[in-house]
C-alpha cells in the first residue's frame, strides 16, 4: 500500500505503538522519515533508530520504548500536510508546551528543531509538533 503522506504513516506507526505499548516499530525507509527519527532520538523521545534490508525491501526500526517503562510520547502531530502545507519564518516558529515540546522544521539547511532554527535564524515548512 502506498501512503499519500509517508511522514504522518511514520507518525501514526509510533503513535499507535506507544498506545498499545509496543517496544519497537517498523517503517518503509526514507531519507526525511530517518532525518526525522534521528532527531526524536537526539531528544530523547525514542530510544534508537536501525536501518535494515537493501533496495527496495529498506525500511526504519524505531525502538519507541521498553517494555517496563511508559513511552515518552505524550503527543505527536502532523502540522504540514500534502493538502495544506504551513511554512514559516524564523519569527513565526511555535513553541510548544512552552518549551516543554520540540518542532521539528524542515528548513534550506536541512531537518532541525525549532530551537536549531531559530538559533540559525532560518524559517522553513513545519513537519510535526512533539510533545
Amino acid at each position: 500500500m502506498v501512503s499519500t503522506d509517508p511522514i504522518s504513516d511514520m507518525l501514526t506507526r509510533i503513535r499507535n505503538a506507544n498506545l498499545v505499548r509496543k517496544p519497537e516499530v517498523s517503517v518503509p525507509y526514507s531519507k526525511m522519515k530517518e532525518s526525522v527519527a534521528k532527531l526524536l532520538q537526539q531528544n530523547d523521545y525514542i530510544k534508537s533508530v536501525k536501518t535494515d534490508g537493501k533496495g527496495i525491501e529498506k525500511h526504519l526500526v524505531l525502538t519507541v520504548s521498553s517494555e517496563s517503562e511508559n513511552p515518552s510520547i505524550t503527543e505527536i502531530k502532523r502540522l504540514s500536510k500534502p493538502g495544506r502545507r504551513q511554512y514559516v519564518n524564523v519569527r513565526g516558529i511555535p513553541t510548544v508546551k512552552r518549551g516543554r515540546g520540540i518542532v521539528i522544521i524542515s528548513t534550506s539547511q536541512g531537518v532541525m528543531t525549532g530551537d536549531e532554527a531559530r538559533a540559525k535564524r532560518v524559517g522553513g515548512e513545519l513537519i510535526c509538533k512533539v510533545y
